[in-house]
């Protein structure tokens, strides 16, 4: 871990719950996981936006721990909510990488979810926000998915009327209201989060809030609209920056802070076709859609009063591995009988006597699924590209070698000069793709 603020995590033992009794169970922290929707790497204060004002989430970074090799696991929807919910490559789920209404198939019933294993420790568990997981079965939506209780939009906000049809603001398995008023979700999802972590102080929780925010149509709420300089887009991630201190702030309130590990990212990079409705991915290449560093480089920063205290993580780490590391925190037995790609990386938020995260390539999973391209160490190797802004950065020149530390803008390919590091990664491509089609999905499998 390089530490660019120099002050040591609290070292933290082994959780007690991985051995305790039921009884025993609030010896592990709460989890609460803040998902957005859409934003990218450049649009928060801390990260380099001049003008959006984001208080709450400078503080998150700067107190707590900010991950600057943090991935999504896809740069699309779905694709990146099914592999934190299973810490699981997108390939694996059986399923398209973005899922319409209509659409036949959603989570598998065999997927095991972080919010299954969480609540057979003992865990109240709660979403609030976008699911986009499948809607057409009842088997596919949260409350068959380890959820208590959900209230939310069962897929992105952009699938409304006339294109698609009616869509509901869902109550459990149930409909609230039918195309509700968007300017009002930020607010409704960040006061349920609330209510719940009040109602469930007594116990261990789970509480993910995917805002259905930064994504188009962006709706921020009445009291934000007009007081960002970045415009309509601004304002929706002000509206956000202020849910996430809400949310802070009601933990230390009722005295839960010092044991709830709060994390903080996005699913994706930014929707750049959008103009000034898309965000901005910083010094990255690209957005969504895409497996260029803009993609799927994404902020991500951890809040636990106590026991991180002001840290930048230059590791590598993914979503996948916010699932392996919230279960085991949980109490919970990473699964044995599946596939699971994410690792645990507790060992950087201060847990002692736990391994570090081995050296693990991440692989790009892009368009459709396809493997696109492979990090290992400071190398990125892309085999396949591609962009929603229809731009080929490279006028069809393949394979792309990046040393992504010294040239994280993806400018400058080195694969004529390095062919040993373009065979190894190749292979790595190779082995994976025999390894993802040898696997298969549950669905395949049945």
């Amino acid at each position: 871990m390089n530490n660019h603020i120099k002050i040591a995590l609290a070292l933290l033992p082994v959780p007690l719950c991985q051995a305790a009794a039921k009884e025993n169970k609030t010896t592990c922290p709460n989890i609460v996981i803040i998902y957005c929707d859409d934003m990218g790497y450049g649009d928060i204060g801390v990260t380099g936006h001049p003008d959006i004002k984001t208080p709450n989430l400078d503080r998150m970074a700067l107190d707590g721990m900010r991950f600057t090799n943090y991935y999504s696991a896809s740069p699309a929807s779905t694709a990146s909510r099914y592999s934190l919910l299973t810490g699981r490559y997108p390939v694996r789920a059986g399923f398209r990488w973005v899922l319409s209404p209509d659409a036949e198939r959603g989570i598998h019933p065999r997927e095991l979810t972080m919010a299954e294993l969480l609540k057979e420790q003992g865990y109240a568990t709660a979403i609030y926000g976008k699911w986009h997981l499948g809607s057409t079965k009842k088997e596919y939506l949260p409350l068959q998915n380890g959820f208590d209780e959900y209230v939310g939009l069962p897929y992105s906000n952009d699938m409304i009327p006339p294109k698609y049809p009616d869509i509901a603001l869902m109550c459990g398995n149930d409909t609230l209201k039918m195309n509700p008023d968007q300017s009002e979700l930020t607010a409704l999802y960040t006061e349920k989060a609330i209510s719940f972590i009040k109602k469930h102080k007594g116990e261990n929780f789970f509480v993910y809030v995917p805002y259905a925010m930064p994504h188009v149509p962006l709706y921020p709420g009445k009291a934000f609209i007009g007081k960002s300089k970045r415009g309509t887009y601004g304002d929706a991630v002000e509206e956000i920056d202020w849910g996430v201190g809400e949310i802070l702030s009601a933990l230390r309130k009722e005295g839960l802070d010092k044991n709830t590990i709060v994390w903080f990212m996005s699913d994706n990079g930014p929707w750049l076709p959008r103009n000034e409705e898309g965000g901005s991915a910083g010094i990255f290449r690209d957005g969504k859609g895409s497996t260029w560093e803009g993609g799927v480089r994404v902020p991500c920063f951890v809040s636990w009063a106590g026991h991180l205290n002001g840290q930048v993580n230059e590791e590598v780490i993914t979503s996948m591995d916010v699932f392996a590391t919230s279960v085991w925190m949980g109490g919970a037995a990473i699964p044995t009988d599946r596939v699971i790609d994410g690792k645990n990386v507790a060992s950087y938020l201060g847990y002692e006597g736990v391994a570090p995260k081995p050296e693990t390539p991440f692989f790009y999973f892009g368009i459709d699924h396809q493997l696109m391209a492979v990090r290992k160490g400071k190398w990125k190797l892309h085999v396949k590209t591609y962009s929603q802004l229809g731009l080929d950065y490279f006028k069809g020149e393949l394979p792309l070698l990046f040393n992504i530390n010294a040239d994280p803008s993806e400018k400058y390919n080195l694969a004529t000069k390095y062919p040993d590091i373009v065979k190894e990664l190749t292979a790595l491509i190779e082995e994976k793709l025999e390894e993802v089609k040898t696997t298969g999905d549950f669905f395949s499998n049945n």
